[in-house]
């Protein structure tokens, strides 16, 4: 019989280098991870592949799987009107396979998802402080000054959230805080197997 499998939820500001080690963590880490897919309605970027990058539907028909319920957590970008939201079918067929979802989520779909699956194993990524933040925005050049004052403020907001997640990830380095991110799946890993065991 396949264990259950696990849900890995992941946040951080934008600009905190998350993506980045989360790549590197699908590539490099032993365990069965599986990056969710999210559905989005907005139009998909040059380069992005549907099912891939994003599942790309209507505005109709995010509607649709959101009055269905089909959706783990949903929200509307405001000042852009696009929906996301992440399919629970999709995360609970990984689960049920033995998979380890990993979920790369804002922090209140996190909170959302945190509250309906308390056995979670959920990180917040972040670079150390709201300076180094700016500091990295500022380097990689795509965004405006207001753009760049809006993300901090999110972050700061963001930042406010972080003890409800149980583990901190401070990413200096990316390297160092994917080998850290997969010794502490590794872990859970081994105690879910000891409790197994035991009961």
């Amino acid at each position: 019989m396949t264990r259950a499998g696990q849900l890995i939820i992941v946040s951080g500001p934008s600009g905190a280098g998350k993506s980045t080690v989360l790549r590197r963590l699908l590539k490099d880490c032993p365990l069965p991870i599986d990056l969710s897919v999210s559905v989005t309605t907005r139009a998909a970027r040059p380069g992005e592949v549907d099912g891939r990058d994003y599942h790309f539907v209507s505005k109709e028909r995010f509607q649709q799987l959101r009055a269905a319920d089909a959706f783990l957590e949903c929200k509307e970008v405001f000042g852009r009107g696009d929906w996301y939201g992440t399919l629970r079918e999709n995360v609970e067929s990984g689960l049920n396979q033995g998979r380890w979802v990993l979920l790369e989520i804002d922090v209140q779909g996190a909170i959302c998802v945190m509250d309906q699956c308390p056995g979670a194993i959920s990180f917040f990524v972040h670079p150390g402080s709201l300076d180094e933040l700016e500091l990295r925005l500022r380097r990689r050049a795509t965004d405006s000054e207001e753009a760049i004052l809006r993300r901090l403020q999110v972050a700061a907001d963001e930042i406010q959230a972080m003890s409800r997640y149980r583990y901190e990830i401070i990413n200096r380095d990316v390297e160092q805080s994917v080998q850290e991110i997969c010794r502490l799946l590794q872990q859970s890993q081994n105690e879910e197997g000891l409790n197994a065991r035991s009961t």
